[in-house]
């Protein structure tokens, strides 16, 4: 019993160590979760989506993503065209003359904050890195039934962390209730999508597979 709970431990802290990084994904759960706009769904997307990468890393799909540069190419063109897009919105956001409150800046429907929801995440290259490979490479070095255990570890981190930073962001509603605390806020966004596009466009020129 001590060395499984040993295992899941170690893919606990594996897990949280990788998500914890503020990244586009994270600067997204904390904007929407400020202005109380479809926390729990948002939340709930962000874990379902690390759990099912997280599994089939330690299955073995590591290996494939790892060794598939088109793929990991045409991912990264993907994402940098979205986060450039999206990072764009909100600078325009941010110097908006529209009454910034919480209740009316948020996504108004859960079918778009869900896509978008899944765009970040899936659009990002380095969420297969950080889950499928290096979570995977890591998990699987355990043996069967260990490796799972490791997984479901790494799961329960990505739950705790994307929950807490959803409801917990809720709080700082009262903050935001001046117009200045949103212009800030939507340049910060701003500011992450754009570092995180920077970076992807400077991967797909640097390795154009098809040369």
């Amino acid at each position: 019993m001590s060395e499984s709970l040993t295992v899941m431990t170690s893919g606990f802290i594996t897990s949280i160590s990788l998500i914890m990084a503020i990244g586009a994904q994270n600067a997204f759960v904390l904007s929407q979760g400020i202005k109380k706009k479809f926390n729990f769904e948002i939340a709930m997307t962000c874990c379902s989506i690390d759990a099912l990468l997280i599994f089939a890393g330690i299955a073995g799909m590591g290996l494939l993503i790892s060794s598939s540069p088109i793929l990991m190419w045409c991912i990264a063109v993907f994402g940098a065209v979205f986060l450039t897009g999206y990072g764009l919105k909100a600078f325009m956001s941010a110097f908006s003359e529209q009454k910034m409150v919480a209740e009316s800046q948020g996504i108004q429907t859960v079918g778009k904050a869900l896509a978008i929801t899944v765009s970040i995440t899936l659009l990002n290259p380095h969420v297969y890195l950080d889950t499928v490979v290096l979570i995977g490479s890591v998990g699987g070095q355990y043996g069967a039934p260990d490796r799972w255990l490791f997984a479901v570890g790494a799961t329960l981190a990505s739950v705790i962390w994307f929950f807490s930073l959803s409801f917990g962001a809720a709080k700082l509603a009262p903050l935001f209730e001046r117009p200045m605390a949103w212009r800030v806020l939507d340049i910060l966004v701003c500011a992450m999508m754009w570092a995180i596009a920077f970076s992807l466009w400077t991967l797909v020129f640097e390795k154009m597979p098809f040369e």
